[in-house]
Order: structure tokens, then C-alpha cells, then sequence
């Protein structure tokens, strides 16, 4: 791996719980249908009823579509601007110094899509390997209640350009030789043979599929080897001398094929933010099936 400090075991974190620079925090969201009519492709609702009912000793909440995403648009999970951004991280007590550790339950994306925010925002974070169910399934400590929280630190941006792209640059980068544009998504949603929540069925055009949850160990929701990830990328020819482009619905479950690609040691690799949550929905961009 890239980066060993990128991902950390349960028996490490264990270890490290009592750390007064450690900043633990539950990142997990989950999304709904919405009523129907409504011109967003899902509801997101934050974990903290689970949260509340158990999560790791110590460990703070991270709402992402309420406290981190641009409230200027219907898309649901987009960046938000990077004085927001600094102003919400400070609230929960990130700042010099800090050692950030993520998890979420259900899937790790939720904590690999901060994790990405961190790193575009020039933060270092680590991402719990099997996040909670890992935990829990072990029988590691956890406490119920509200988040105790941090205090309050100042949180400086620094910020790494590249790192999240618009359509445009999809538009741009489509059927180009030094480019590949990955889905995340599973068989039905990248072929388009079945409905889609985002609205109309299929992909962006010319795109390739690692589906997100091949990445992951069904058993104990750890990550897939490193041996297996460059076997599935490859396979697809996503190489490193290329632009790699990566989408999925919300621009969540692509931060694990992102994080894998870092640490497999690409470099020139982005998230297009919206996803098909935008292009499913706008008639005047293309999209591909079968």
C-alpha cells in the first residue's frame, strides 16, 4: 500500500482509543426513496439513531448531507465550498495535530467519501478497515448516547486542486485514449437493464465498471487484497499512465475504488462529484446501455 496510515485494523484503533489527538467519528448516512414527484433522486438520512443506540467509545457524528454538502444545489452529497467546509471540521474539534480515524456501518464508503474530502481539502485521515459491523461482529467495546464531541478547533484548508471534476470535464474526457472513466455501480445499473433511482438507465458513455462492492470483503466488510483490486482494474484497462475518472451514483461509492487506486499507487485519479444523479437526469448529456 501507498499510504499503510490510510487504514487502520480494529486492533489498532483499540489501541490508540485513550490518544487525546485522536478525533473518531461515525460518517454514516443512509439514503431512501423519495416521495414521488420529487426531483431528487433520494432522501439522505444520517445514522444517528444507530449511532445513538451504539458506536465506538468516544467517537463523534458526521452528518454529510446536512453539515458537509453544498446547500446550493438539489444533488445530494456534493462538496461544499471550502469556508464551509473548514467552519464544520472545526466544529468537531479537527485542527493541528489531530489524528482522524472514520468508520462507518453498512459499507465503508460513507468513510472513504471523507476520507476523499479530507485529502482534497490537504487533510490525512485514516479509514477503519470494516468499519462498525467489523467492530461490533468482534465484540469490541461501544457506549449509546448522544456525541460527547470534540472542542472546537480551528481547521485550515489546504486545499489539492484536481480532485473532484464537473460534467464538463466528463464530456471532455470521453472515448479520449488517455482516459478512463470507471462506474462503480453494479451489472444492472451499469447496463441499464433495470430502473434507476437516478433517472434515465444506463452510463456514461464509453465508461468501464469496478463496481465498488467487488472492493470489499462480503464476509467482514474489509477491503479486497491489493493483488485482487489491480486485478480487477486492470482487467478493465485502467492503468496508471491514464486519467482515471471515477463515478458512481453520488459520488459515494467511488471513493472506495478511489481509495484502492491511491494506495495501488495512481495518481492522477478524480471523482466526477455528481454522478449520475446529474447526468441520469439531464436529457442533454448522452448515456449508454447494454
Amino acid at each position: 500500500m501507498r499510504d499503510p496510515n490510510a487504514l487502520i485494523s480494529t486492533d489498532a484503533l483499540a489501541g490508540i482509543l485513550g490518544d487525546p489527538a485522536l478525533r473518531l467519528f461515525d460518517c454514516t448516512t443512509t439514503t431512501v426513496p423519495p416521495p414521488d414527484g420529487s426531483d431528487v433522486p433520494y432522501i439522505a438520512i444520517p445514522g444517528l439513531d444507530g449511532f445513538h443506540t451504539a458506536h465506538i467509545p468516544g467517537a463523534d457524528f458526521l452528518d454529510i448531507q446536512n453539515e458537509f454538502s453544498d446547500t446550493t444545489t438539489k444533488l445530494r452529497f456534493m462538496m461544499g465550498p471550502i469556508a464551509q467546509m473548514e467552519a464544520a471540521f472545526g466544529r468537531h474539534g479537527i485542527g493541528p495535530g489531530s489524528r482522524i480515524v472514520l468508520y462507518s456501518r453498512g459499507s465503508m464508503m460513507m468513510s472513504t467519501r471523507f476520507w476523499w474530502m479530507l485529502r482534497a481539502l490537504g487533510h490525512h485521515a485514516a479509514v477503519l478497515d470494516g468499519g462498525f459491523d467489523k467492530w461490533q461482529a468482534e465484540g469490541r467495546a461501544t457506549e449509546s448516547g448522544p456525541a460527547r464531541g470534540y472542542p472546537a478547533a480551528t481547521f485550515t484548508a489546504k486545499p489539492r486542486p484536481g480532485l473532484f471534476v464537473d460534467r464538463s470535464t466528463v464530456l471532455a474526457a470521453m472515448h479520449q485514449p488517455g482516459t478512463v472513466i470507471v462506474n462503480a455501480l453494479n451489472d444492472e445499473l451499469h447496463t441499464g437493464s433495470a430502473p434507476s433511482r437516478y433517472g434515465r438507465p444506463g452510463r456514461i458513455p464509453g465508461s468501464v465498471q469496478v463496481s465498488a462492492a467487488t472492493l470489499v470483503n462480503p464476509a467482514d466488510k474489509t477491503f479486497t487484497s491489493s493483488d485482487d483490486a489491480a486485478a480487477k482494474f486492470a482487467a478493465k484497462g485502467v492503468t496508471k499512465d491514464k486519467q482515471v475518472i471515477c463515478y458512481c451514483g453520488g459520488g459515494i461509492s467511488a471513493t472506495i475504488d478511489l481509495f484502492h487506486l491511491h494506495q495501488l499507487g495512481y495518481d492522477n485519479i478524480t471523482l466526477y462529484d455528481a454522478s449520475m444523479g446529474e447526468w441520469a437526469r439531464d436529457p442533454s448529456l448522452p448515456i449508454e446501455t447494454g
